[in-house]
């Protein structure tokens, strides 16, 4: 099994790591993105759904191919993401999470497999065999980078990963959050100038979480009703694809 290692704790980190953990520190949100709520679970069933379309039609990938797939999970939080990751068919041991925060990591280290290795630091600096990866996937991780040098650094470092024939796999929106300064919009332009000799194909997604929240209290199924309207789905999920 290939290991993961991170820089060691005594380095130096980069100033935005530093911004990004207290950023990350002061967040409050109240259970607003718990998966009990009906608005969070129909935008995750969404994107999943659009997700696994991409693998299977996009990608061409299979079942039997999803278990030899190696794919890391950059700031895997609390290992959400990779849960979900194995119940579509990855084995434990082809999948390995990077992430900032130690009381995340912990959390993850507690629900996922000992075959999953969740290791903390910076992605910026984890020593990440080159084109070892099939998959390098992100979520909402870019939109709380505020500086534009460590974006590049950062999706730089992950295109190396990258495989030929792989890609990243790519969550984020697209559109500010005006009540939120610790974060900002990923639009499309700047995916693409991440990625430059990357192969895109992107699908919008996720219903404007403020609507979905004031909809979803009338009804759940209203959230397939106001999602029918792209102007109003605030995310992009996309496949860079490494040719």
């Amino acid at each position: 099994m290939r290991k993961i290692e991170t820089m060691p704790k005594d380095s130096h980190p980069k100033s935005e790591v530093l911004e990004v953990a207290k950023r990350y520190a002061r967040r409050e949100t109240s259970g607003l993105y718990s998966i009990l709520r009906p608005e969070v679970a129909l935008s995750t069933q969404e994107w999943q759904r659009e997700m696994l379309f991409l693998f299977g039609s996009v990608c061409g990938y299979t079942d039997v191919d999803l278990r030899d797939l190696r794919l890391v999970d950059v700031g895997c939080g609390y290992g959400g993401h990779l849960l979900d990751f194995l119940r579509f068919g990855f084995a434990p041991q082809n999948l390995y999470g990077i992430e900032l925060l130690s009381d995340r990591v912990a959390g993850a280290r507690a629900r996922l497999p000992v075959a999953l290795d969740v290791h903390e630091g910076d992605a910026s600096t984890a020593d990440v065999a080159s084109e070892s990866q099939d998959i390098v996937f992100q979520s909402v991780v870019f939109s709380s980078l505020l500086d534009d040098v460590f974006q590049h650094e950062l999706a730089e470092r992950m295109w190396s990963w990258v495989r030929p024939g792989g890609g990243v796999l790519w969550y984020d929106f697209v559109y500010d959050n005006p009540s939120n300064k610790d974060v900002r919009a990923v639009p499309l332009h700047r995916v693409r100038s991440l990625f430059p000799r990357g192969r895109m194909t992107v699908r919008r997604v996720t219903l404007a979480p403020p609507i979905s929240r004031r909809v979803c209290r009338i009804h759940p199924c209203a959230y397939h009703l106001f999602n029918l309207m792209p102007f109003l789905r605030t995310h992009v999920l996309c496949w860079i694809a490494k040719d």
